[in-house]
């Protein structure tokens, strides 16, 4: 069982190819300044908990648009890989056909990675900045569990079915640092990668502030 934020349907080339649902589930290891997504993080509302077959038996009504169109389910959040015992479990119960790709941060342990990344058909990670003192500012945590699985990941050869977001956050890096974190990253094997730029709708805090993204990749 797992607390869902979200499911939202009929999304088109956001996150993943065709068209895709997205299940978003409650819980992040992450503090991020600009989080797209604070209700990940509310403890106050009580979100629906699911099962991974009662996620099949709602999801499974837009069968003949991920068929048709080469989509499925992505999951993000909040941390999808927080919960790497349902997703594995829903694989193994939706239809073969449908595409699987996980939103993640890589912000968990290597075993969760592990688990998920040789059956999903994409990865979209989101790694803020490479540069562990901007990662630190931003999200609060260090990036040592990021890298290690990046390093994992590029150790199996699984680069290729990885896209790797490297967002511009007004105050904290900068496009020097985005093109340090591509060069490092094209070093270790990863070739897909999305650059855009957070968009503060409010410039006062981070507290404050809203933020969106031209991938808009959650809920905008």
């Amino acid at each position: 069982m797992a607390r869902l934020i979200a499911i939202s349907r009929h999304r088109i080339a956001t996150d993943g190819k065709g068209v895709t649902t997205l299940v978003a589930f409650h819980g992040c290891p992450l503090d991020c300044r600009y989080c797209l997504n604070k209700q990940c993080k509310d403890e106050a509302h009580k979100y629906p908990e699911y099962s991974p077959a009662r996620l099949l038996e709602e999801v499974r009504v837009d069968d003949l648009y991920f068929q048709a169109t080469g989509g499925g389910v992505t999951f993000g959040g909040g941390e999808p890989l927080l919960h790497p015992d349902f997703i594995a479990e829903f694989r193994e119960l939706c239809p073969p056909e449908w595409k699987i790709n996980v939103e993640s941060s890589l912000a968990v342990p290597m075993q969760n990675v592990q688990k998920i990344a040789p059956l999903a058909d994409c990865m979209i990670i989101d790694i803020k900045d490479l540069d562990d003192d901007i990662y630190r500012r931003y999200t609060g945590r260090s990036n040592a569990l990021l890298m290690s699985n990046l390093r994992w990941i590029a150790e199996v050869g699984l680069q290729d079915k990885c896209k790797v977001r490297l967002p511009l956050i007004k105050g904290y890096n900068s496009r020097n640092s985005i093109s340090r974190s591509r060069i490092k990253l094209a070093v270790m094997g990863f070739r897909y990668f999305d650059e855009f730029k957070y968009i503060i709708k409010n410039d006062a805090t981070p507290d404050t502030d809203s933020v969106s993204e031209h991938a808009a990749h959650m809920f905008g």
